[in-house]
């Protein structure tokens, strides 16, 4: 999604839209040429865009976060006297023996189509179908809180769980492996009665 030159942001005002997912990745990982599923790196914040990513989601009192290290620093940069809750279901993707590798050293695997890769297990870890499986529960539990409220809950999370709450509004896991996410990127999804039910924007980026 190109930067939208000129404005500051679409999301100011953002806590009077009402009932929305925020679904925000975190900033980017110190030493980023490593896949950090559940590998447990900090968070490099020095050259993110935290104060213009603050100033555009001040107003959200809701906030949920992955126990990773990375998604606490990002969520406590961004709302600093918020009080945060954490769900162990918004865990990024467990990549397994692959896990912590360098993107170079990762293994080879083919032409895959995003049917396939959704479906892939990495040795002792878990497929992105698996991950969507235990990532839908947590967010329809959350899009209940926004739904009664009336207003936005933010989750601070990772690529994959963002991934997958895309792939809950389309009721179709491999197509929302083409989604990019970039770090410190916000995704929206407008929720209903029943949950999350289509996507506002995809990818949204400060700076």
């Amino acid at each position: 999604m190109k930067k939208e030159s000129g404005k500051k942001t679409s999301l100011l005002r953002l806590s009077e839209q009402k009932a929305q997912l925020v679904l925000l990745r975190h900033a980017p990982t110190a030493g980023g040429l490593r896949l950090c599923g559940r590998t447990d790196a900090p968070a490099d914040l020095s050259a993110a865009p935290i104060t213009d990513a603050r100033s555009a989601l001040e107003g959200i009192t809701q906030i949920v976060r992955s126990p990773a290290l990375r998604c606490a620093q990002t969520a406590e940069a961004l709302w600093p006297d918020a009080s945060i809750a954490q769900d162990a279901r918004l865990w990024e993707q467990d990549f397994g023996d692959h896990d912590g590798m360098l993107y170079a050293d990762l293994p080879d695997l083919g032409p895959m189509t995003n049917a396939q890769l959704a479906a892939y297990t990495p040795p002792n870890g878990e497929s992105f179908t698996s991950l969507c499986a235990r990532v839908h529960p947590a967010l329809n539990e959350l899009a209940a809180v926004a739904q009664k409220a009336q207003s936005p809950v933010a989750i601070v999370a990772h690529a994959g769980v963002i991934r997958a709450a895309i792939a809950s509004t389309m009721q179709q896991h491999s197509e929302a492996l083409a989604f990019e996410v970039d770090t410190l990127s916000c995704t929206r999804l407008r929720v209903g009665p029943t949950g999350a039910f289509s996507v506002i924007e995809v990818n949204k980026t400060w700076g």
